[in-house]
């Protein structure tokens, strides 16, 4: 009975041998690149020694978890890595669903284009370009921003320097750099829907917001759904660039999370046990939201991603 099974199998292969060899090349890049680098997350539990390597290096256990737990800076961390994560979140993931309804009610096709080029735009921008209009604009002195403020009787501030403004000013700039990329997914979703609902709906004589509320909103459900669960899925992973980059003396007390930390303590001091182990713990949370989420996602509605 196997042999039968594995001859089926056997077969299936060489039938769609074209198939399974378009599988082989992401599934060899993932083992390549994403699984055989996991043998190094070990050194988390070392105490890594360069000459020594990693196998030589000699075992410590929860060391430097508990170093970790025990940093004055880890409870500051955890607030500002969760902060700005939720923040994000919060703020940024309805606009891009608002915007892709906008769009998909848009009828004039020269208007339709202008806005989407317009928001898609700062999605090609890159960070470091990013960060310095950001710090321009923002500036004492020569920033529009001050400037307007000033002409407005308003004394001059410096808003990179204040640390309560850091979290909105990164996640609003991140917004308006990502809102037009991120709507493309629930634009692609809306024009998967059937056309013949429009059409019921506008012989029942439903107006335009109860067409958004009857058909789009239902209908970009699924990806929502999808999206929120990968976005709760990386809240500990705030990306390192931008805030690394937008971070000075003045507003660390609110800009430095896990990421920044990481590469402060753990490679520019070069304690490569310590930033493995932070990195680990920072994986491991990640990855249990993810599995609470999608199970939650499973348990209230038919949309989860496995």
């Amino acid at each position: 009975m196997y042999q039968s099974n594995s001859s089926k199998t056997l077969i299936k292969v060489k039938r769609h041998w074209e198939l399974y060899l378009l599988v082989l090349l992401p599934v060899l890049y993932l083992l390549i690149f994403k699984y055989i680098p996991m043998v190094g997350v070990q050194i988390a539990f070392k105490d890594f020694n360069v000459i020594k390597g990693i196998w030589g290096s000699p075992f410590v256990g929860l060391k430097h978890f508990k170093e970790f737990f025990d940093s004055p800076n880890f409870w500051l961390l955890i607030k500002n890595t969760i902060g700005i994560s939720f923040y994000s979140l919060i703020a940024g993931f309805p606009v891009p669903i608002v915007l892709a309804l906008a769009l998909n009610e848009v009828r004039t096709g020269f208007f339709k284009r202008s806005v989407q080029m317009i928001t898609y735009a700062p999605h090609f921008i890159s960070t470091v370009v990013m960060v310095s209009i950001i710090i321009l604009m923002l500036s004492p002195h020569v920033g529009i921003v001050d400037h307007f403020f000033t002409l407005l009787g308003m004394p001059m501030t410096n808003f990179m320097g204040i640390p309560e403004y850091f979290k909105s000013i990164y996640v609003w700039s991140g917004i308006w750099q990502e809102m037009g990329y991120a709507s493309i997914i629930y634009i692609a979703a809306l024009a998967g829907v059937d056309p013949s609902l429009y059409e019921a709906a506008r012989i029942d004589g439903a107006s335009r917001w109860k067409k958004i509320i009857h058909i789009d909103l239902p209908s970009l459900i699924p990806i929502t759904v999808i999206m929120l669960i990968l976005s709760l899925g990386s809240v500990m992973g705030v990306g390192f660039e931008k805030i690394y980059l937008m971070q000075n003396p003045l507003n660390a007390s609110s800009s430095e999370v896990i990421s920044t930390y990481v590469y402060k303590v753990g490679l520019l001091g070069a304690n490569f046990s310590f930033s493995a182990a932070v990195g680990l713990f920072n994986s491991v949370i990640n990855l249990i939201l993810l599995l609470t989420v999608n199970f939650f996602a499973r348990k209230v509605s038919e949309t989860s991603l496995w």
